[in-house]
């Protein structure tokens, strides 16, 4: 037995207007081929679905069945519709953002909050990936636009658009025989205990580079799956030291006994970069994009 679609939308039409000229033109075909295919449709199942009662037709107990099973398919169908439809609108509103670790975060609020004076039926999501690996994300399709420092990615599906570089820091307590000197060299972080959060954690693969002059070796190094407040308390606490963004360095010491030291003779920066994947992107992730370049590009 073969039924299809069209069969069904057929006979709940014609049981529903009582005649085959009222449901030819719901179904926006003419009568004669709405009488062949229901003809086809009858000598496919071996039985009549309807009866003519004076001018109405009628549904047969075979077509009362048919019926049942009909509108129930077609509820079904017009209900996943409508679900589909509601998720298309919800993704073409909806904007998943992630930034790496480390980056500075003080300028988001104020660009979720121009992009949603602009488009305040727009649904920004903040993601936070557990592997901090934003590019593998995009490419995933688990985030739409993603903030990244220095990618190391030759991909062609990812697009980048550079918006700044953050000069890097040692930063260590106040005593320390570091905070006298002008610039650190790569040598001086030879018997350093270096304190950086797990992104650093040699064991990932791939490794993420350390925020560190190439040539530099630290005697140690300890990567923790804490906050940046707590890395500092530890330096504080004469624990080790760490490198941060000069911006994000800045306002701790101003509350503690901590000096921040340039690395190397000029600034060992890391640049971010907006990654989005290539290709057509809806219109609420374009116009993100573009608040977003609009507020970080320096």
């Amino acid at each position: 037995m073969t039924v299809d679609l069209r069969d069904l939308e057929l006979l709940a039409a014609t049981a529903e207007f009582g005649t085959l000229s009222a449901a030819a033109e719901r179904l926006h075909v003419t009568q004669p081929a709405l009488s062949q295919r229901l003809a086809r449709l009858e000598d496919r199942l071996g039985t009549p679905l309807f009866d003519r009662v004076g001018r109405r037709l009628v549904p047969t107990a075979a077509g009362r069945r048919m019926l049942v099973a009909a509108h129930h398919v077609l509820r079904e169908l017009g209900s996943a519709r409508q679900d589909l439809r509601e998720l298309r609108e919800a993704r073409e509103r909806r904007v998943r953002f992630a930034a790496q670790h480390g980056s500075p975060c003080h300028w988001l609020p104020p660009v979720i909050r121009a992009f949603r004076g602009r488009h305040p039926d727009a649904e920004v999501r903040i993601e936070t990936l557990p592997d901090d690996a934003p590019v593998p994300a995009l490419l995933a399709d688990r985030v739409d636009v993603a903030l990244v420092g220095d990618p190391d990615t030759g991909d062609g599906r990812i697009s980048l658009t550079r918006l700044f570089a953050d000069e890097l820091v040692a930063v260590v307590p106040g005593s320390h025989p570091w905070a006298a000197l002008p610039h650190l060299r790569a040598e001086d972080f030879g018997t350093a205990h270096l304190l950086l959060p797990d992104l650093y954690d040699r064991s990932r693969i791939p490794p993420v580079p350390l925020p560190l002059p190439r040539a530099a070796r630290p005697a140690r190094i300890t990567t923790m799956p804490v906050t940046t407040d707590l890395v500092i308390e530890m330096v504080a606490a004469g624990q080790g030291v760490t490198v941060l963004p000069d911006r994000v360095a800045t306002p701790y010491t101003r509350t503690r006994d901590l000096t921040r030291v340039r690395i190397g003779p000029t600034p060992l920066t890391r640049t971010w970069y907006c990654a989005t994947r290539r290709g057509p992107r809806p219109p609420r992730t374009d116009a993100f994009v573009e608040e977003l370049t609009t507020c970080l590009r320096r």
